[in-house]
């Protein structure tokens, strides 16, 4: 359906996108440094999840209405900030997550992930401006493309986010004994959350 030459030009614009630090990326990192290199995982599980979801959106055309109706985009705009912000206040409440609790903090971290992205309406703009240059409407679904785009975006983006807050988890796997280092691993990851809520805040609709 998608031929080699577009493929072969998408995959590498798809990476470069992905390497350039992001909400996405900092995401994971907050979550490697509050839960471990687990919980890393599962938020870019999640993200990648979560930008299926608006590779879905664009391809049905949905994400037209969002770019047209004003209200829309704010409203989701807003629930971001929101949901960021009680992110942000349970780190800087409960610093880092113990050993013992990791397991849960995974499942939480992909549905957090997800959750994320998916109330950053910015997110389906861009799919939007970008992946329409890459498709093609005489070579079959509008959809299944976008679908296939979406997957490998999702897919690198896996990787990419995933090994920085693997990383960064690992880094702070060795201070979860302290009890100081926990409670400034809780402040470091609060800062993050609360960084990106402020700038999907301020961030400008064009």
């Amino acid at each position: 359906m998608i031929d080699m030459f577009t493929l072969a030009t998408f995959v590498p614009a798809a990476l470069a996108l992905n390497l350039t630090p992001g909400a996405d990326m900092m995401f994971c990192l907050g979550q490697g440094v509050r839960s471990g290199p687990r919980a890393a995982l599962a938020a870019s599980a999640g993200i990648s999840v979560g930008g299926m979801v608006h590779m879905a959106l664009g391809g049905l055309g949905l994400g037209a209405a969002v770019a047209a109706m004003p209200w829309l985009f704010e409203a989701i705009r807003w629930l971001g900030v929101c949901y960021l912000l009680y992110l942000a206040w349970g780190a800087f409440r409960g610093g880092h997550a113990p050993e013992e609790i990791r397991a849960a903090r995974a499942s939480r971290a992909f549905r957090d992930g997800m959750l994320v992205n998916l109330t950053n309406p910015k997110v389906i703009l861009f799919v939007l401006a970008f992946v329409p240059q890459f498709v093609d409407p005489a070579a079959g679904s509008i959809l299944i493309q976008f679908l296939i785009f979406g997957a490998i975006m999702g897919a690198t983006g896996f990787f990419v986010n995933g090994g920085v807050g693997v990383f960064a988890g690992s880094m702070g796997h060795y201070l979860t004994g302290n009890a100081t280092a926990g409670r400034w691993l809780g402040r470091i990851s609060g800062t993050i959350f609360t960084g990106l809520a402020l700038r999907l805040a301020i961030m400008e609709r064009a």
